[in-house]
């Protein structure tokens, strides 16, 4: 099954603040034998999240959202999810108890008293409007929940909530998927190549190995280091092996200077 993201917020794309998240849900991914499929950047555009949320909520993807979940007038992640899906949204029932429960657990750690019916704590129950058909994703930072509807998970912009809410979402539901295939990866970097020269050979590797992927990351010189690519081969193990043993042989033929990658 395909794995996306999708990642929500003006502040991302201003650069007002800096993404974090895409580089550690690859990391959590990787941990348990996943990988990312897709990633897509979205502003907190109402008619865009929509459009973006009823092509990922079709593709039939596990996808997970970050951002816009919160309740003020640029949060509009909860709204666009139920409009997407055609259903209403409605406050869920365990949603507002565990953010009640937030609000006097806050309230006690002051040393005061609190009315849940006053103006501000029952606009903090929009937290809790969910698309009907929702699940709740635990949040372990401070209780707010995000939701689950279709495959598609919503958690907070803040890391310290979306990442261990992400982490519960695939250990809790797709931990059958952990490790199924085998992934392995081999490189070189090659001094003063040229891709164009080195293209013809990517293909055959690649028709005779349909289980691997060839890649090739050019990078210009600098005062430290001489212009090179990293040349490599990744996927099935076994044909890993193979297909690196035969590009280390294709270099050789061209007389090209490389040196191996250690593994990571």
């Amino acid at each position: 099954m395909a794995i996306g993201i999708i990642i929500i917020g003006d502040e991302i794309l201003s650069g007002k603040r800096e993404d974090k998240h895409l580089s550690k849900f690859i990391q959590i991914l990787t941990e348990r034998g996943l990988q990312l499929d897709w990633a897509e950047y979205i502003g907190d555009n109402r008619e865009r999240i929509i459009a973006t949320l009823q092509r990922s909520f079709a593709s039939g993807d596990i996808v997970f959202s970050t951002g816009g979940i919160g309740a003020t007038p640029d949060d509009h992640t909860r709204q666009c999810a139920a409009l997407a899906l055609n259903v209403d949204i409605a406050l869920h029932p365990e949603a507002k108890r565990l953010i009640q429960e937030r609000i006097m657990d806050t309230a006690a750690e002051a040393g005061k008293t609190v009315d849940l019916n006053t103006p501000d704590n029952l606009h903090r129950l929009k937290m809790g409007e969910f698309p009907v058909g929702s699940e709740l994703i635990p949040n372990p930072f401070n209780k707010i929940p995000g939701f689950a509807i279709k495959q598609h998970y919503f958690v907070p912009g803040f890391p310290v909530m979306a990442w261990p809410m992400m982490e519960w979402v695939l250990d809790t539901h797709y931990s059958h998927l952990f490790h199924q295939q085998a992934r392995a990866e081999k490189a070189v970097i090659v001094y003063e190549a040229i891709e164009s020269v080195l293209t013809p050979m990517m293909e055959q590797l690649e028709a005779e190995f349909p289980l691997i992927k060839v890649f090739s990351l050019p990078s210009v010189a600098t005062e430290t280091q001489r212009r090179h690519i990293e040349l490599g081969v990744k996927g099935d193990p076994q044909q890993v092996e193979s297909a690196f043993a035969k590009m280390c042989a294709g270099l050789d033929q061209l007389q090209s200077e490389y040196v191996p990658i250690s593994p990571k």
